[in-house]
């Protein structure tokens, strides 16, 4: 059997391209899901491995959609090979039937990873230089001073806190976050 595992980490994204890949290489059944890999739990992905028998094929598109570290692509490797599944990455071309697939599944892994901490590593070191020229991160407050003097003043002498919602145009939330500054 051809196990497909396709994967978006967000909502706003779509898994249509690489649907329209597993169906391509004639997949049995596809498992599909909208997640990040950093969450700990991918619920359809660990129903996929447990589906896998021996002698299937597991698919994805590319690497990055199966794992999300060395480490944890290569227990998915181990458990797959344990079960005697092989692994196939199509966009790479690599396949965990022959001993070179095995040797570049891995490398890639890591080199993918290495890639992951030095793009982490340069958006730290971009967002301190910003800090330190000054730049402001976060939203801009909705109110300024005196209207937030005007808010805490309306709201002792009785206002009410939908009524200052809808006329200073904030949410609950925001109406007491600026009652509480």
């Amino acid at each position: 059997m051809i196990i497909g595992y396709a994967r978006v980490s967000s909502s706003g994204q779509s898994t249509e391209v690489q649907l329209h890949k597993l169906s391509a290489v004639s997949c049995d059944k596809i498992f599909t899901e909208k997640i990040s890999a950093r969450t700990t739990k991918r619920p359809q992905l660990q129903a996929a491995l447990e589906f896998a028998r021996e002698g299937d094929v597991f698919i994805v598109t590319k690497l990055d959609r199966l794992a999300r570290s060395t480490r944890d692509l290569l227990n998915i490797v181990n458990l797959l090979d344990e079960k005697r599944v092989e692994i196939r990455i199509l966009d790479q071309s690599i396949d965990t039937g022959t001993p070179a697939g095995r040797l570049m599944i891995s490398m890639l892994g890591a080199i993918a990873e290495f890639e992951n901490d030095l793009r982490k590593e340069r958006q730290a070191d971009g967002i301190e230089l910003a800090k330190r020229k000054g730049v402001v991160f976060g939203r801009k407050a909705s109110l300024q001073k005196e209207e937030i003097v005007e808010l805490r003043m309306k709201r002792e002498q009785g206002s009410l806190i939908k009524e200052l919602m809808n006329e200073f145009s904030l949410s609950k939330a925001s109406v007491y976050r600026y009652l509480k500054m």
